[in-house]
């Protein structure tokens, strides 16, 4: 049985955080507000080039929303560095076969038909380890939005091909590609990198995928301006 809501106050009513809801542009806030008029479970993709901002937004809607929302981030379905070892995909990390792309379909499918009263566990990816935690997010029947973020959301092909069906709305963030390579490399070496083994790896890399991602853009529903300095 898929869960049922009531349909929500503005966002800007009691139950929301204030703060939150401020730094949000109106536009997001209206959209928003529509997709969960109809009172039902809803799943609304994220979907850029790494470095885009994608966790920033996302992490601002579940502020804003507050317990009716829940972030289940793409990445949590990295499959393991060993793994990535045993295949010979070390260093194409974060490229679309360096996840388990059918977990992540099979979860989506869960959160959309989750029993009332049930918690459905997702896992989360954490940058310092470069390492997904299996079980570490719990979302609850009584979440309204379940907010996920990725890059390879639209890819039409492969086990990714499902993931779009599975999602009520996609947002696709655009960022200018230098504002973005500029983001990308202060997060690679915020994590350990060095400049020149970041801008390597975004060379090698994150550039390469980024044009498959950017092939994707025109299947989302919506095509955001996001001025937002990504996480």
């Amino acid at each position: 049985m898929v869960p049922k809501f009531s349909a929500p106050p503005a966002l800007s009513a009691s139950g929301t955080d204030p703060s939150a809801t401020a730094q949000l542009p109106p536009a997001i806030l209206q959209r928003v507000h529509a997709l969960l008029q109809d009172g039902k479970r809803k799943i609304l993709g994220l979907v850029a080039p790494p470095g885009a901002g994608k966790s920033t937004l996302a992490a601002q809607l579940q502020q804003a929303l507050g317990a009716r929302a829940q972030v289940v981030p793409m990445d949590g379905f990295h499959l393991a560095n060993s793994t990535l070892q045993r295949l010979g995909r070390s260093e194409r990390k974060g490229a679309p076969d360096t996840f388990d792309a059918a977990g992540y379909c099979a979860l989506l499918q869960r959160l959309r038909t989750q029993e009332p009263g049930s918690t459905v566990y997702a896992p989360e990816y954490r940058r310092e380890l470069e390492e997904g935690i299996a079980g570490a997010i719990a979302v609850e029947a009584a979440t309204q939005l379940v907010i996920t973020e990725g890059n390879y959301l639209l890819l039409p092909e492969g086990d990714w091909q499902p993931v779009r069906a599975a999602l009520d709305a996609v947002w696709y963030l655009d960022v200018a590609p230098e504002v973005r390579t500029q983001w990308l490399l202060a997060r690679h070496m915020r994590y350990g990198r060095s400049e020149a083994q970041a801008l390597a790896w975004i060379a090698q890399t994150d550039a390469p995928n980024a044009l498959r991602i950017e092939a994707s853009r025109p299947a989302a529903n919506w095509h955001l301006a996001w001025p937002e300095r990504a996480a």
